[in-house]
């Protein structure tokens, strides 16, 4: 169906929109589901992430046929985290299906993804998504959309939108402000795509030019490039040239083996694709994302893709704790380094680098939320590693260092707004804005140092018992903003290795919060809990009863350890100090001091 019209539209949206649902819903009702198949709620997000943090961090592509017309679907993320993503993503489409909650109505990531689109002139057909809340207020929200265009001064054609009303999760949708009845379906919505949204431009007779935006891996075919064609045709077994971004190195040539297209959620081998459409190729082992694949007798490389540079870095190394190597299979600094560079090739917002050391690499990234969510898919395949608290990447601007300020978006019940301000009036942010949201809740809007930021949507999340919804992007530079707080206590350290027993940790829960039960195996520098005061408290968590013959009943009452505070990935690389350190295998998140020994550790304090 090469030759037929086709239309390549992305879905953007704040996270938890209902992107991924819609897009469900849209398979549906094209037909990609069998009429046997039992549909796979939130298919698109494939991830095992994905699915457990309920968001979608890779932006991935399928086809529907409407009517005659090809659309191509790519679905993106709602978190600014995973903005190289979404940058990735709009240069593969004509137009945008941009989806805003009928109750939320437009939030910081509609504002983020909706200003890159609006740069590259992208139309939009706006979707006013679960209209049928029973706080929906879809009239206001068409307003707010209005008033968002306006706000990032897009052009009169912009906003000329078509403005669409729906229930994605029950397929139903209906135009302009409305609820769809019965008997509606998507229909409206997909014929407003066909409408508004133009064909895929470029001439398929001229010079092939393809750009590359995505990479992914086959385990028979190798690594699979997919782009889309910018100029020309690209054809199965003809000749290309392979243009990278170093202008000297000259143009890789060979024959095409593999070539596929999207249909439905799989991909099909196909013998041609023309100007406008996406492609899948095998065969290029050398190719990364920006490259362009070119005519072989006329080579023109396309201008590389630009995505926001990373904000935050920490370092990655060779996991040294004495309990290395019982959990994970991939334990050295090359294998950490080989996941790490072909992290790197297909996801254009990190970055690696050198340190001091061979054993440890320093890794940049857009927030702490993205670094999370490589380290734990690194964990899952079974590595081993331990990683540093992140620190804000310094930019020099007028002579004076600058770092990144982060814009956090909290909606919360009415009674936890003390809480959110006191927690950023200790990190030197600043409420911005405060506006009642609906049931009980209100809208907080803070600004702040990103590193004041660190943590700050797991504190409000344990604060607020889980009620509170946080949402942060970078939000440009500042002028240093000097020390920040960091936590409160100092940390229990452990003197030796050993098992935790109940007698030693009973009396050690009287000086501050365990991080550890009874039983648990820990070593020497190994921290397992906060001390209530600041200082660093090195104890003995395996001290045994001893046994005598004298018996007292209050020698004898019953030890009881109050629950230990339980901490996940995100949370303790938060929490650590920069002398500290996370250790990360696949069956257990330890807290650590970069140096173990009580000697080696007063030999660095000297040093520094």
């Amino acid at each position: 169906m090469s030759g037929a019209p086709f239309r390549n539209v992305a879905l953007i949206a704040h996270v938890d929109h209902g992107k991924t649902t819609l897009v469900d819903a849209m398979l549906s009702a094209a037909g990609v589901f069998a009429s046997h198949q039992e549909p796979v709620e939130r298919v698109m997000d494939s991830n095992e992430q994905e699915r457990e943090r309920g968001i979608t961090i890779l932006a991935k592509a399928a086809s529907i046929d409407w009517k005659g017309t090809k659309i191509n679907l790519v679905d993106t993320p709602g978190h600014a985290d995973f903005g190289g993503e979404v940058e990735r993503a709009l240069a593969l489409v004509d137009g945008v299906l941009l989806l805003v909650d009928a109750a939320e109505g437009p939030m910081p990531q509609t504002r983020y993804v909706l200003s890159k689109a609006l740069a590259l002139h992208l139309p939009a057909v706006v979707v006013v998504n679960k209209v049928d809340r029973p706080d929906a207020r879809v009239a206001a929200v068409v307003d707010e959309v209005y008033e968002l265009f306006f706000d990032l001064e897009a052009a009169d054609h912009h906003i000329e939108f078509p403005i669409i009303s729906s229930i994605a999760r029950h397929g139903k949708a209906v135009g302009g402000v409305g609820m769809p009845g019965k008997n509606d379906d998507l229909s409206p919505l997909l014929d407003a795509m066909v409408e508004t949204i133009p064909a895929a431009a470029g001439d398929p007779q001229a010079p092939l030019q393809a750009l590359v935006t995505n990479l992914d891996a086959s385990d028979h075919l190798g690594r699979l490039a997919i782009g889309r064609v910018v100029q020309g045709t690209l054809r199965s077994g003809e000749q290309i040239a392979l243009c990278h971004s170093n202008d000297e190195e000259p143009p890789l040539k060979r024959k095409l083996g593999q070539l596929m297209g999207f249909a439905g959620l799989g991909r099909i081998q196909v013998d041609e694709r023309i100007a406008g459409d996406l492609f899948v190729v095998a065969g290029f082992p050398e190719v990364e994302i920006g490259d362009t694949l070119a005519d072989p007798t006329d080579p023109r490389p396309l201008p590389r893709l630009q995505v926001d540079e990373p904000v935050l870095r920490m370092t990655f190394g060779v996991n040294t704790s004495p309990l290395a190597g019982r959990d994970g299979t991939l334990l050295t600094s090359r294998q950490i380094r080989e996941r790490l560079e072909r992290e790197v090739l297909g996801n254009v917002s990190i970055r690696i680098g050198p340190t001091a050391s061979p054993e440890i690499i320093e890794v940049a990234g857009r927030g702490e939320l993205q670094l999370a969510v490589l380290i734990e898919s690194m964990r899952r395949e079974g590595f081993e590693l331990q990683v540093s608290r992140p620190e804000v990447i310094i930019r020099e601007i007028d002579g004076t260092p600058h770092e990144p300020v982060e814009r956090a978006v909290v909606d919360v019940p009415d009674e936890h707004v003390g809480t959110v301000t006191q927690a950023v009036a200790a990190r030197r942010g600043r409420v911005g804005d405060l506006r009642r949201g609906d049931r009980g809740r209100m809208i907080v809007t803070v600004t702040g140092p990103a590193r004041g930021l660190l943590g700050f949507r797991s504190l409000l999340m344990t604060a607020t018992r889980g009620t509170a919804l946080v949402h942060q992007h970078h939000a440009g530079w500042m002028p240093w903003a000097g020390e920040l707080p960091h936590r409160q206590g100092g940390p229990m350290v452990s003197d030796r290795r050993g098992t935790s027993t109940g007698y030693a940790l009973d009396s050690l829960q009287k000086r501050g919060e365990l991080f550890i039960g009874s039983g648990e195996e820990v070593y020497e520098g190994m921290i397992f809990g906060e001390n209530s005061r600041p200082d660093e408290l090195p104890a003995n968590p395996t001290r045994p009863k001893q046994l005598t013959n004298i018996r007292t009943h209050a020698a004898d009452e019953a030890i009881r350890l109050k629950p230990p505070r339980h901490l996940t990935l995100e949370t303790a690389i938060e929490w650590i100090a920069d002398d500290e350190l996370v250790e990360v295998t696949p069956l257990a998140i330890r807290v650590r001091k970069r140096y173990l020994t009580e000697s080696e550790r007063k030999l660095a304090r000297k040093r520094s």
